[in-house]
């Protein structure tokens, strides 16, 4: 057990101290415990670090802002234990973080392996919806959710004891870290990527994974050089836990073929000198004796000789349509896009490019606040059929139902009662649909 600090994870260590480090990383709502089955066996050949995600399992509820950051925390605490190269095993959210890593720093991964991962999940609205419910109704949906998610009806059916233990588990994380990960992975999107994965990758999924199925699998499969598909019958999303024994063989099998070592001598456990960092260019690398190395950089030859360089102003439409698409949706997006013909097309480009790219992208306002204002102006306005769709970014944006209330009774007082009554019936609709889980 570690003394977390904010930069890294909660981790554990088990098998030889001298042994290559091999990295088991949990789903979405689990702990390192979903691994409980597999450690045995593999801390026989390897150093085993499993880690919590913030707020799961009693880790410290320090929210991480998306994938590369939980990467960037899981890089701080190898590099803690000087840990050089390792293998890594990846559950949904975990497998993300590893195909990250895999992407980022290929010289660190030695071979990887994906559990019921993909390189997108589902859409992003999905993953907003679920922090929207979480915001509003606690764990408690998800938590009694899980079950279906993650195991076939026989397994749940046969062990309630298990089903309790993964109930148990969401119920006990921290909602904030909760939605923080749902948002991490509504952003994750590594489709176009995938090629440039170079180590030996283990793609595994439970036959019978309604989450993210043999489907995703086989486009991670298609997708990576040197990637192999294992099939695991009789398992749904935590094929760990439902079918232990196969998941095990199939780890065992794969990272005693498929390690990728840059020499025979490597163990994969090394210590990182406190210089082995990358400074930026043409600062002097190496130990802090002897003649420095320095990373090449660009030098001007006698011909030629600066010239000023015109700052040109970056278009915000890439940027507006990935904030629009953040705030008000894919679908909303994708439907008002669809609909829009060659006489509303400047319009629709005018909108994505300065209200979402430059007004909506402004660092003065929160999203949070801008949500405010907005429902307000739209309330004071008349704008009943934007506000709808504005309702549902405030609550995509991390506004409560009870904090959009308070939106509207101050409006009411400032800006007159009969606008407000309106606005009340339209914004109530759009929460309790917004708010309320799936049965």
């Amino acid at each position: 057990m570690t003394d977390v600090q904010t930069t890294t994870l909660q981790y554990r260590l088990d098998g030889p101290d001298d042994a290559p480090v091999l990295i088991l990383a949990p789903s979405l709502g689990t702990t390192w415990h979903m691994w409980d089955r597999q450690t045995p066996e593999l801390a026989k050949h390897w150093r085993v670090l499993r880690f919590d995600l913030p707020g799961h399992g009693g880790a410290p509820a320090r929210p991480a802002t998306g994938v590369p950051e939980l990467a960037d925390r899981l890089m701080a605490t190898l590099d803690g234990l000087g840990v050089q190269r390792f293998g890594y095993v990846g559950c949904s959210i975990g497998g993300a973080i590893g195909a990250e890593l895999a992407l980022r720093r290929p010289d660190r991964v030695a071979s990887l392996a994906l559990v019921a991962s993909s390189p997108r999940f589902g859409t992003a609205d999905e993953f907003r919806q679920r922090g929207v419910i979480v915001r509003t109704n606690g764990l408690e949906p998800m938590a009694r959710a899980a079950p279906e998610r993650w195991f076939t009806a026989g397994f749940a059916a046969a062990q309630p004891a298990i089903v309790e233990w993964a109930v148990q588990m969401v119920r006990t994380t921290d909602p904030g870290c909760y939605i923080a990960a749902c948002e991490a992975m509504a952003a994750f999107d590594i489709r176009a990527e995938l090629g440039r994965i170079g180590v030996p990758t283990l793609v595994l999924v439970g036959a019978e994974d309604q989450v993210t199925g043999p489907a995703e699998a086989r486009t991670l499969v298609a997708g990576i050089p040197d990637a192999r598909l294992a099939l695991v019958p009789g398992a749904s999303h935590l094929a760990p836990v439902e079918q232990p024994a196969a998941v095990t063989d199939l780890l065992l099998r794969h990272f005693s073929t498929a390690w990728l070592n840059p020499s025979d001598t490597s163990t994969g456990l090394t210590v990182l000198p406190d210089w082995a960092t990358y400074p930026g260019p043409g600062t002097p690398v190496g130990p802090p004796t002897g003649s420095p190395m320095t990373v090449p950089v660009a030098e001007l030859t006698s011909a030629e000789q600066p010239r000023a360089v015109t700052a040109v102003r970056a278009d915000p439409y890439e940027a507006g349509m990935r904030v629009r698409r953040e705030v008000v949706g894919d679908a909303h997006v994708d439907r008002v896009m669809a609909e829009t013909d060659a006489f509303a097309a400047d319009f629709q480009e005018l909108l994505t490019r300065y209200v979402w790219g430059d007004v909506w992208n402004r660092e003065g306002l929160d999203r949070r606040s801008r949500s405010c204002v907005t429902l307000t102006a739209l309330v004071v306005g008349g704008h009943l059929d934007e506000l709808a769709v504005e309702t549902r970014a405030a609550l995509r944006n991390g506004l409560t139902p009870a904090e959009i209330k308070e939106v509207l009774i101050q409006t009411a007082v400032h800006c007159g009662f009969p606008a407000v009554t309106a606005a009340f019936r339209v914004v109530a609709a759009v929460v309790q649909e917004e708010t309320t889980p799936d049965p």
